[in-house]
């Protein structure tokens, strides 16, 4: 029987997760201070309702949405402000992101909270975003690519096209008994009603389900069932494994230049 607690505690599974958290933190800073940016934009009343949006230059330049992971419960967008500074220089603008997270909010507001964010950035930008994102980050860009756009008021009913999630959760089940759990508040039904596996699939878009090869085989089990699933209802999937990369070091494949990480989402972003 597997246990949940070692498959899906990456902190114990990567520990030099703090060394790579550092550098990341280190970079954003210096290119938040030096970026073509709009920072701290409000997309909410609430005090982390932000979002930071760097600019490639050119008006018509694809845009890219970034979410951070953090299991719900950590992170910000101003530690992933390095992700934007090769993607700026590829001609792509960038959004990153902030959220309120677990225990203050439980799972369900932070997906309706994503979804203001991307209502705002449409009103700002008139532009469709690719979305990817990051463990939590990852299962929030599945849930955004899962939204019946149509409910929602003056956007398009196709706002979120294509998605690139990488080391998602979409299945939050076995969350409920690890320790995770003690700020996410999840019971069985909850924890169901969250995890976009078990949403109606959005057929007719794209998802890219990316995890890397030395992640648990949870992780890689979650990318390869959601892929599998949504392709078998009509959604254009690809499960892309990245070879040797853990849950924090796949981060750092977006925006290597010799990845296939990297590539595809050149690719999507620019269809």
């Amino acid at each position: 029987m597997l246990d949940y607690e070692v498959e899906y505690n990456n902190r114990q599974r990567v520990p030099e997760h703090p060394q790579i958290n550092a550098r990341w933190q280190a970079a954003s800073a210096a290119y938040r201070a030096t970026a073509r940016a709009a920072l701290d934009q409000t997309y909410g009343p609430g005090e982390r309702q932000r979002y930071d949006l760097f600019l490639a230059g050119e008006a018509n330049a694809p845009l890219v949405v970034y979410i951070h992971g953090g299991y719900w419960q950590r992170g910000d967008r101003k530690d992933y402000a390095f992700l934007a500074q090769p993607l700026n220089a590829r001609g792509l603008d960038v959004a990153l992101p902030s959220y309120a997270l677990c225990p203050t909010v439980s799972v369900m507001d932070i997906v309706a909270a994503l979804r203001s964010f991307l209502v705002a950035l449409w009103r700002k930008t008139g532009k469709r975003a690719l979305l990817t994102g990051h463990s939590a980050g990852g299962h929030l860009t599945a849930a955004m690519l899962a939204t019946d756009w149509s409910t929602v008021a003056d956007v398009p009913t196709d706002l979120v096209r294509t998605g690139i999630a990488v080391s998602g959760v979409f299945d939050l089940g076995p969350l409920v008994g690890t320790s995770l759990n003690e700020a996410l508040g999840l019971d069985a039904p909850a924890a169901r009603a969250a995890s976009p596996l078990f949403w109606p699939p959005p057929a007719g878009r794209v998802l890219v389900a990316a995890v890397g090869g030395a992640e648990s085989a949870e992780f890689r089990r979650q990318s390869r069932e959601i892929a599998t699933s949504w392709q078998s209802a009509g959604v254009s999937c690809q499960y892309l494994e990245v070879p040797g990369a853990n849950h924090f070091t796949v981060v750092d494949e977006l925006v290597n230049p010799d990845s296939a990480l990297s590539a595809k989402l050149a690719e999507c972003a620019r269809p």
